[in-house]
């Protein structure tokens, strides 16, 4: 885990992604989509860095799917320091972020909260 990269606006774990060897993250003019990120623009003109920083439930662009939704949602509740923390302890338990491609163990949930309990524990109901 490289945890100085942190959380993505959006709610992705940065950190913890099998491309941050050469991505230059969301902030930077050097993302592909920095242009076209709905979620990036959003906070912008919100004047906030993140979408957990965010009062409204939203699910637009990227937070439609399950583990950015997930991992916002959690963030709002818990921080992002507890976020970063269950991460890093998850991925010791052997939790995988990215297994095939850009999915892992946190893209097999359909429902937030058995998603949010899994980043808590690591372990499935």
């Amino acid at each position: 885990m490289k945890r100085e990269l942190g959380i993505a606006r959006c709610g992705l774990a940065c950190c913890l992604c099998s491309e941050n060897d050469q991505c230059p993250g969301c902030d930077s003019e050097g993302c592909p989509g920095y242009q076209d990120c709905e979620n990036r623009k959003c906070s912008i003109e919100k004047g906030i860095s993140s979408c957990w920083q965010c009062g409204e439930d939203c699910q637009k662009e990227i937070l439609c799917k399950i583990k950015p939704y997930g991992f916002t949602a959690f963030a709002k509740r818990y921080g992002v320091e507890t976020l970063l923390n269950c991460l890093e302890q998850n991925e010791k338990r052997g939790v995988i972020y990215h297994r095939e491609g850009i999915t892992g163990d946190y893209d097999a949930f359909d429902d937030i909260e058995e998603l949010i309990e899994f980043i808590k524990t690591g372990r499935c109901k």
